[in-house]
């Protein structure tokens, strides 16, 4: 079963009615029980680091989701459930992450001359670093929906998937095994979103067949 984590953040409904749109069978879960029994971990988040961790802190819930992914479960973080994946974020002062990815998270600081806004909020386009599953039958260039003012700068190159412009070039999605996540929302991106969670549906799949 893949689990949707409820830590009281985040637009749970909307990714769950995507996944089940995107013909994926999800259950949004709110017990350390539940995510040490998932097949998959799906993160999402709206809001500040620092609220997002204390959360997970106060549900007992860091434990379990290091554990999956040690063991290899496969893993969808969306916005927050990219930037806790890291090793701090400046977000109102220096806070630990899950440090699972080195690296940090960062505000946007534009160039003075251009007009762009923070937060970042809009459709963008993301151009393809590498052949991640999760991209399976989307073209380079296509359009997501972003809204952040926040980005991970990782420490390791090869694990950025894709890079979005918004002023400068940032990390709009990270994959490592079996870590997959995005700065965009998938389920907020409509038939192309749908894809990304259709493609992690199909990439759980796979690897629960292989360890049966």
């Amino acid at each position: 079963m893949i689990v949707i984590v409820d830590y009281g953040m985040g637009n749970l409904r909307s990714v769950e009615k995507g996944f089940l749109k995107a013909g994926v069978t999800v259950k949004v879960v709110s017990s350390p029980q539940a995510i040490r029994e998932a097949d998959a971990i799906v993160l999402p988040g709206v809001g500040a680091f620092r609220d997002c961790m204390r959360n997970l802190r106060e549900m007992s819930f860091i434990e379990p989701i290091v554990e999956s992914l040690q063991k290899g479960k496969p893993y969808l973080g969306i916005c927050l459930g990219l930037q806790i994946l890291f090793t701090e974020s400046e977000e109102f002062g220096k806070c630990k992450g899950l440090d699972i990815l080195k690296g940090s998270v960062v505000k946007f600081r534009l160039p003075h001359q251009n007009d762009l806004k923070i937060p970042h909020m809009g459709w963008n386009s993301v151009k393809m670093l590498g052949k991640s599953p999760l991209l399976n039958g989307i073209q380079d260039g296509a359009y997501f929906y972003f809204v952040h003012s926040f980005y991970v700068v990782p420490e390791d190159s090869t694990i950025t998937a894709t890079i979005t412009d918004y002023g400068i070039p940032f990390t709009s999605m990270v994959w490592k095994d079996n870590i997959f996540a995005t700065q965009f929302h998938p389920e907020k991106s409509q038939e192309t979103g749908l894809r990304i969670l259709k493609n992690f549906g199909d990439f759980v799949a796979k690897s629960r067949a292989a360890l049966s």
